[in-house]
Formats: structure tokens, C-alpha cells, sequence
């Protein structure tokens, strides 16, 4: 099947409700799905790997933190990728090459070798989280960016909790790579659902392969304010995130809680309230400004940091539940405001940086919470991440003043 010639509508820019959007909408979904679910699916098995291998809470982290770490450096390339060969054609070599190595992970047999098929992994998937951002930020109408940026970031929560939730529940009954095999042949028919749906662009104009305009594009962006605030929030919100469930799992296996594996991994589940979540703060952004959206978004998340505290799971549930809410509408805001201020010849460069920040943020404070859990416990884990919460919150209110909001 050809992909789709862009129409009169999508060239004006695609408006909310007509079939253009839903086309985007949901090729998007399942790209976002496919890619959080093969980034995070090793999230619930870090316990499992720690024993497995017999390395310490801190070093099972890298699993995901060298993904995460080689993906934010990729992204600066990602977009240049991009404006040379195109978006839909990056994303879908991307994603099918993210899956591919999936499953060679699957039957990889040592700890270094695993460690190596996930940093490369890391490189081959950063070609779709930037790209989506930027092709969304051209082929969208104005009107329209938040709610699809919203309906994308919705899949990668979706994906982020099937991925770890299968997974979690499924190495109790079967090994580990049999939980692999299957993400990453879920990955490869994401992809092949990209290519046969997405439309090709209509707002992308190819540029040529020049090694001396990269930097400065990438510089670009840097040089204003309201541009590094945003890459600051993406740091910050994902770093704290991420830290939580990374560590959440070693404490819930441990007294008082002593949960089997199945079990923990139904903390996932959470991320049904980041779809919700992510999927609705566009209307509530039409109302109101940006700013005083992401605010409350992300005193939610605090709040919800905070009920970890509890010794009990009417505490921890709920707060898994709340922080997760905040953290995806946040991240939804952010990320649409970031499209919104990026500059037309700038979009995936923006896109870039700001995913950049993102994912260092999980890659170094997902591996530093580690030390803080092992010398600090879990009180001293959440006093860092409630720390970068307030930080985050002096960002909005910076924003705001710069009539931003």
C-alpha cells in the first residue's frame, strides 16, 4: 500500500477531527507505544538481573541507563538525520532497527554483552522520539499541536506500561527473553504500522548534508531563554520519574511489603492515569496558560513523590498513581510548548535538545538514585527527587514572567 499523497487540508495544516489528524493520531500512538515499550520494558527486570548476574542495584541500572544515556548524545544528530532523509523515513528505520536489536538482545548470554546491544539500542532509537516532535510541529495546525502531542505522548505511556507490565508479570512464568523476543516482534509490526499509515510530510523542506551548519543549528535554540527553561524541565521531571520506578520495585520486594514479581510489576498499571493525563491537558490548556497548568501538573506529581513515604500500600499506590498523573501531563505540556516556541527552521533541533535533556535526566539520576537508595534509603531518595520537583517549579514561574505562559 503507497503511502498517502498529503491533501489540500494537510498542506494548510492538519486541524483536529478531520482524517488527516486521526491518521497522524494514531500512527503516532503506536510509534510512541513501540518505543517506550522497547526502552522500558528492562525496568522491572532489574531486581531479577541484579540477581541474576550478581551485580548491585546501582550497576543492574545501567541496563536502562546506558539505553537512555546513548539515546540523549543520538538526538542532536537525530534531527540533521532527519532534514536530510526526511521524518517518516527516520522514524521507521529507526524503530525497525530498535526491534531488530531487541531480539538479539534476547539471547545474548552475558552482562556485557547485554550492556552493549542496549547502548546501541540507544543510538538507533533516538531517530523517532525527536523526529515525532518536529514532524507534529510542522504538519499541525496550531490549534491542533497540543492535543496530538497529547495523543502521542498517551501511546508512549501506554507502551511504557505494557512493556513493563507484560514483562514484569511474564518472568514469573517464563524466562526473561521470551518477554524480549516478544516487545521487540511488537516493535517491528509498530514499525511497518508507521510506514503504511503515517503521511508523508507536507510542511518538511529536505535540506543538504552539510557538516559546519549542524552545530550552529543545534546552537540556536541554546541561545534563548525560554528554550532552556523548557530543556531544563525535561531533565528534571524525567530524572525524577524515572528514579522512582527504577528503585520502587527493590523496595516493594524487600520487608515490610515482600511482593513477588508479578506483583510489583502492577505498579505499572499507573501508567493508564499518564494517558488520561497527558491526553487531556490539551483542552485544559486552551482554558488556561500554559504556565498555570504545568504547575499544578507537577505539584501533583510532588504530592504524589511524597506518599511513598508510607510504609503501607495505601500510601504507595496512590502516590505511584498521582506522581505518574502529574509527570505525563507536565511532560505533554512541555513538550507541545516546546514546539510551539521553537522557531519554523528549528523544530527537530529544538526537538532534539530538549529529548536530550530528557534522557540524561533519566540516564544520570536513574543510575545516581541508585547510590543515594543504597547509602540514604528511600527517605533520602525522595528528598532529592522532591528537590528537583521545587526546581522545576522556579522554571514555570520563570516562564511566566517571560509572558511565555
Amino acid at each position: 500500500m503507497p503511502a498517502a499523497q498529503p491533501s489540500i487540508s494537510t498542506l494548510a495544516g492538519i486541524r483536529t477531527g478531520s482524517p488527516e489528524f486521526r491518521r497522524v493520531s494514531l500512527a503516532l500512538f503506536a510509534a510512541g507505544f513501540a518505543t517506550f515499550a522497547l526502552l522500558y520494558h528492562v525496568q522491572p527486570l532489574l531486581p531479577l538481573l541484579a540477581e541474576t548476574f550478581h551485580v548491585a542495584p546501582a550497576e543492574s541500572a545501567l541496563a536502562l541507563s546506558l539505553a537512555t544515556g546513548f539515546l540523549s548524545v543520538s538526538l542532536l544528530l537525530s534531527g540533521a538525520l532527519a532534514d536530510i532523509f526526511g521524518r517518516k523515513p527516520v522514524m521507521v528505520a529507526s524503530l525497525t532497527l530498535s526491534a531488530l536489536l531487541t531480539l538479539v538482545m534476547a539471547i545474548i548470554p552475558s552482562w556485557h554483552g547485554l550492556l552493549l546491544a542496549r547502548a546501541l539500542f540507544g543510538v538507533t532509537l533516538a531517530g523517532l522520539p525527536a523526529v515525532a516532535m518536529a514532524y507534529l510541529g510542522e504538519e499541525m495546525h496550531p490549534t491542533a499541536l497540543d492535543r496530538a502531542m497529547g495523543l502521542y505522548i498517551a501511546g508512549s505511556a501506554m507502551g511504557g506500561m505494557a512493556g513493563r507490565l507484560v514483562t514484569g508479570v511474564v518472568v514469573d512464568f517464563l524466562p526473561w527473553q521470551a518477554a524480549t523476543i516478544g516487545i521487540g516482534l511488537l516493535g517491528l509490526a509498530s514499525a511497518g504500522a508507521v510506514w503504511r499509515s503515517l503521511p508523508v510530510s507536507a510542511g518538511f523542506v529536505r535540506r543538504p548534508a552539510r557538516l559546519g551548519s549542524m552545530l550552529p543549528a543545534l546552537a540556536a535554540p541554546l541561545a534563548r531563554a525560554d528554550l532552556r527553561l523548557l530543556f531544563v524541565q525535561g531533565f528534571l521531571l524525567m530524572g525524577g520519574f524515572i528514579t522512582i520506578f527504577n528503585y520502587m520495585g527493590f523496595r516493594l520486594l524487600v520487608p515490610p511489603f515482600d511482593l513477588p514479581q508479578s506483583v510489583v510489576a502492577m505498579i505499572f498499571s499507573a501508567y493508564l492515569l499518564g494517558m488520561g493525563s497527558s491526553s487531556s491537558v490539551g483542552r485544559l490548556t486552551a482554558r488556561w496558560a500554559r504556565a498555570r497548568v504545568m504547575a499544578g501538573a507537577v505539584l501533583v506529581m510532588a504530592a504524589g513523590v511524597g506518599l511513598t513515604l508510607l510504609d503501607s500500600l495505601y500510601g504507595v499506590v496512590p502516590g505511584i498513581g498521582l506522581m505518574t498523573f502529574g509527570f505525563f501531563g507536565a511532560h505533554s505540556i512541555a513538550s507541545g510548548w516546546v514546539g510551539a516556541l521553537a522557531p519554523v527552521s528549528g523544530k527537530a533541533q529544538s526537538s532534539s535538545l530538549y529529548l536530550f535533556s530528557y534522557y540524561m535526566g533519566s540516564s544520570l539520576v536513574g543510575a545516581a538514585g541508585g547510590i543515594v537508595w543504597a547509602t540514604l534509603g528511600w527517605g533520602g531518595l525522595v528528598a532529592v527527587v522532591l528537590g528537583m520537583l521545587g526546581l522545576s517549579l522556579g522554571a514555570i514561574v520563570l516562564l511566566a514572567r517571560q509572558g511565555r505562559g
